[in-house]
């Protein structure tokens, strides 16, 4: 008979970076590791969650069971995932090939979905009815969180707003920048960080732009900060939840973006009440993610798989 599991291994699966946490039983951190993403292979990222997952359980000398917060959703109607930006995912039985590798069975669950339940379970949304929670980073991604209950929707996106188009768009902002789905315009292709480094001309990151106090770099974060009002207010008068959590930032950890929260007060009319203009700095994210990989290992955001 195997040993039962000691402790809890939670992978947080981001576009250019992915990074395992342990946790013990009682949600205590023992050991962590973040590399980068093995971008545009479908084998690579399978090796580096098994080596990431083989490296914690030899120093801890241990088993752990193991949940991963990914990007896009396992598709109800085939199994397979589907809306990732990382796109070499799209269309793979990603949960099955990981158990292979693995030898164990292993929770799979959408990255804004897993951040949305943690913050509304003990962070920033604690204690509200209703949270929509928001993750900008190599993506744009969403999730809503009702009466202590992910709302998933039979289509496993509910929530999922980046690929809406930019509301009010003005007039350099339409047709807008292709995005991977085919369309033009759709929110992430403005708010992630790859959009913001590409709306000030390619030649910066959104890490270098957030340090940069050029004029150049100053007007591209303005715009942003205009587009994600306009984003966020659409959100808002679709969900009306009593708070808005965004979490990251399209930056690595340690680097904030230095938004300005009176443009996304002023675009918001009915401002939800624990709304936060600050996109989370290192240590809110590592919180955040801690929760989010604990939550998404015990399948709490598990898509059901309906036929549709």
């Amino acid at each position: 008979m195997a040993p039962s599991p000691t402790f809890r291994i939670g992978i947080d699966l981001g576009g250019t970076k992915t990074e395992a946490i342990a946790l013990d039983l009682a949600g205590r951190e023992m050991d962590r590791q973040r590399v980068a993403t093995a971008k545009g292979s479908y084998g690579g990222t399978i090796a580096t969650i098994r080596d990431l997952v083989e490296g914690l359980e030899a120093r801890l000398g241990a088993i752990g069971t193991v949940g991963i917060g990914i990007p896009g959703a396992i598709s109800p109607r085939t199994g397979l995932i589907k809306n990732a930006n990382s796109t070499w995912l799209n269309g793979k039985t990603f949960d099955r090939d990981l158990e292979e590798a693995l030898g164990r069975k292993v929770r799979l669950a959408n990255d804004a979905d897993c951040f949305t339940l943690s913050e509304a379970t003990d962070g920033a949304g604690a204690g509200f009815e209703t949270v929509f929670g928001v993750i900008l980073g190599t993506g744009t991604g969403g999730g809503i969180v009702a009466h202590g209950r992910l709302l998933a929707g039979p289509n496993a996106i509910a929530g999922e707003w980046g690929h809406n188009p930019l509301p009010w768009p003005s007039g350099d902002e339409h047709p807008g920048p292709l995005c991977y789905c085919g369309r033009r315009g759709c929110i992430e292709t403005f708010l992630s960080g790859p959009g913001l480094a590409r709306d000030h001309g390619g030649t910066m990151n959104a890490e270098q732009l957030a340090a940069s106090d050029s004029p150049e770099a100053q007007a591209a974060l303005q715009r942003y900060e205009r587009r994600l009002a306009k984003a966020l207010t659409k959100a808002h008068q679709h969900h009306r939840p009593p708070c808005h959590r965004p979490g990251r930032r399209p930056v690595q950890a340690g680097t904030a973006v230095p938004l300005d929260p009176k443009p996304l007060g002023r675009a918001c009319l009915l401002r939800p009440r624990g709304y936060s203009a600050e996109i989370a700095r290192s240590r809110r994210f590592v919180g955040s993610a801690r929760r989010r990989l604990a939550l998404a290992h015990q399948g709490l955001t598990q898509p059901r798989h309906i036929p549709i």
